[in-house]
């Protein structure tokens, strides 16, 4: 998950799927390593599997470097011995910090994920490159209606997944795409609401196409929103892979579109219209995630989220 941003901004976006015209909405940016857009059900992409240990495995050197081995294994990372040597100290330090977050009563759990051998600093370069609040300056704030707002009897729980609308958590690598993971997250659970098909887009052909984003070097969710306008709509996955890099535009390649959209819109910066948007579809979030914790993220509500940016789609 890469990008960054400290204003708060949300979006409705409109979007009609082939042959049939839709209104999407449901992004909505957060921002968390330097801004990380996703859904706002709390998914963090590729922390990988569940890894435990107990507090005797931190007791001594020789203990923790047995632990770091496993963990090696068990998240299948492989290093050379000097390179290993090097993070062990990295690893020592952020093991004792989610053992030690984890005994405090916090709202949230951390893990061992297979990010355990980078410094935070080293984890935001990688995962959160955006500069969003230098755009949000320049560009300002998004005016207009807000097409829920006149939304009422609002439900006390509502879950996306659950209603089919939200594909499986995708791997973006080390690429600074998380916005454009976010916005094919916003038209993918749109479109599914609208036409009852839940496809899996291609968040490639925004890397390689957007030119106005910096690919993995991060980007914003209104401008893939504005490319996919523009462009005349967004192909499958498995039309257009992804594989983590920039590359040549190849969307003159592909026969149609699958998915189009109409537009989007700001989601108003308070939560009563936040829940009007999310009562009604997905919203993509893009989060302030420079913070430690945040890295180690497993389950719970992530309450030390600073600043968010919401923005939905319409079709």
């Amino acid at each position: 998950m890469h990008c960054q941003t400290n204003s708060s901004n949300s979006f409705l976006i409109h979007i009609t799927h082939i042959p049939i015209e839709l209104v999407l909405q449901i992004n909505m940016a957060i921002s968390k390593f330097l801004l990380v857009p996703f859904l706002l059900i709390v998914l963090v992409s590729g922390l990988g599997e569940s890894f435990e240990f107990d507090e005797k495995e931190l007791a001594t050197e020789e203990s923790l470097w047995r632990l770091y081995e496993r963990w090696g294994n068990h998240h299948t990372i492989s290093r050379g011995l000097k390179e290993k040597h090097k993070r062990f100290n990295v690893f020592k330090e952020n093991v004792n910090h989610v053992f030690t977050v984890n005994q405090m009563n916090k709202p949230y759990k951390l893990k061992l994920n297979k990010f355990a051998d980078m410094s935070n600093s080293e984890f935001v370069s990688f995962y959160a490159r955006s500069n969003i609040s230098h755009y949000r300056k320049l560009h300002g704030k998004r005016s207009g209606g807000f097409m829920y707002e006149q939304a009422t009897d609002l439900p006390s729980y509502i879950d996306w997944r659950e209603r089919g609308a939200v594909n499986d958590i995708k791997e973006q690598g080390r690429c600074g795409s998380c916005w454009a993971f976010s916005s094919v997250a916003a038209v993918e659970g749109i479109n599914q609401i609208k036409t009852n098909r839940l496809l899996s887009l291609s968040e490639q052909e925004l890397l390689d196409c957007n030119i106005r984003n910096r690919g993995c070097n991060g980007g914003f969710m209104e401008i893939a929103f504005d490319f996919i306008k523009r462009n005349g709509g967004i192909a499958t996955e498995n039309s257009y892979p992804y594989h983590g890099a920039r590359g040549l535009c190849r969307s003159s390649r592909i026969s149609s579109p699958t998915v189009t959209i109409d537009g989007y819109e700001s989601v108003p910066e308070n939560e009563n219209a936040l829940m009007q948007a999310v009562a009604n579809q997905p919203v993509s979030v893009a989060i302030d995630a420079v913070g430690r914790d945040f890295q180690f993220y497993s389950q719970a509500s992530l309450w030390f989220i600073r600043e968010m940016n919401c923005f939905t789609i319409i079709s």
